[in-house]
């Protein structure tokens, strides 16, 4: 998938949801709806069994934070999930907007529950990198599997690779940096290259919380064929991811400037060089300065430009005419053709 996708190089662009439709599932579908439009291939989400994932203590425990939903941190995270019963739906809605449906399992049921939708993609969050237990359950869906890499050492990302593709899963391993927001000389972007080198059988790509768009061409021209990146409504909801999303127009231009990367690389063909449409109508001619009589070596010093309507001897290829012989006698100021020249 990603690789036949990427192999002319074009890139493969997630835009990451998350929880930031905070459990609505309209708001989510809607989601679906613009950023399909403004050019993402797949749509992600994330699937949580709350009481499954959290202990007791944890579920419980008191959540003071300007962005809780809940007095408790588990009643804050259920007030922000989707209602499983509504993912068909979303299935149903990036089918229809032409986009893939994806979603990060936090836990063993979730992975069960996105298998019985039938779910496209499935995203392994950095924080499961080498979790190779809750990983091979994830490649037992048999769906491609995007893998984040976050916070994880050289042996936790090779152990997590192995197990996928012992599995035959395609994977698109990519480089991430666990922070929120990801300041931009942390991004780490040359890792690309050194994830390239390190396993050829993955698509490379790069998964970042940086709060503008510019990681995206530069992370294109290390390598990354695949891109994350979290999107938002409104960068002023409440919420602990909404801060570093885009919001539409900025996502836009992300993908708008992640595309035009490859375009802008291939040197323009040499045949087109100096036949620009400027120096036709502004290109200056080579002239005498001076009068010359036939028989003169034409020297740097008795040259000059000037513009006529026409184009006559560039004035860039005054190195082809310094050296000739005048053949007849030629006129200051007046246009100059290779007719006018002999060689010595």
């Amino acid at each position: 998938m990603f690789k036949k996708f990427t192999e002319d190089g074009s890139p493969y662009i997630i835009a990451e949801v998350g929880q930031n439709h905070q459990g609505d599932l309209e708001t989510a579908r809607e989601f679906i709806k613009i950023f399909a439009a403004e050019g993402a291939n797949a749509i992600k989400f994330q699937t949580r069994n709350n009481k499954y994932l959290f202990a007791k203590e944890a579920y419980e425990k008191n959540y003071d934070s300007e962005n809780a939903f809940s007095a408790t941190y588990g009643a804050h995270r259920e007030k922000l999930e989707l209602d499983v019963k509504h993912l068909p739906t979303l299935k149903e809605d990036c089918k229809k907007y032409g986009v893939d449906f994806m979603s990060t399992p936090f836990d063993e049921p979730s992975i069960e529950v996105l298998k019985d939708v039938g779910i496209d993609i499935i995203k392994v969050a950095s924080f499961d990198l080498g979790n190779l237990p809750l990983i091979k359950k994830m490649a037992n869906v048999g769906c491609p599997i995007v893998i984040s890499i976050g916070g994880g050492k050289i042996d936790q990302i090779r152990s997590s690779i192995e197990v996928l593709l012992a599995a035959k899963s395609e994977v698109a391993l990519l480089h991430c940096v666990s922070e929120y927001p990801c300041e931009f000389n942390r991004l780490g972007l040359e890792n690309v290259a050194t994830l390239i080198n390190e396993f050829p059988e993955c698509t490379i790509g790069s998964s970042d919380h940086f709060n503008g768009t510019l990681s995206g061409p530069v992370a294109y021209m290390q390598g990354a064929r695949v891109f994350e990146k979290h999107v938002t409504l409104n960068r002023a909801w409440k919420g602990t991811d909404h801060s570093f999303a885009l919001e539409p127009h900025g996502f836009r231009n992300f993908v708008r400037d992640i595309n035009r990367v490859r375009h802008m690389l291939p040197l323009k063909p040499a045949d087109d060089l100096g036949n620009e449409y400027v120096f036709q109508k502004l290109g200056k001619s080579l002239v005498p300065n001076r009068d010359i009589a036939a028989g003169e070596v034409i020297s740097i010093d008795d040259l000059s430009g000037k513009i006529f309507n026409d184009q006559y001897i560039p004035v860039r290829e005054s190195n082809k005419v310094i050296g000739l012989i005048a053949k007849q006698d030629l006129v200051a100021g007046e246009y100059l053709t290779y007719s006018h020249f002999e060689s010595k």
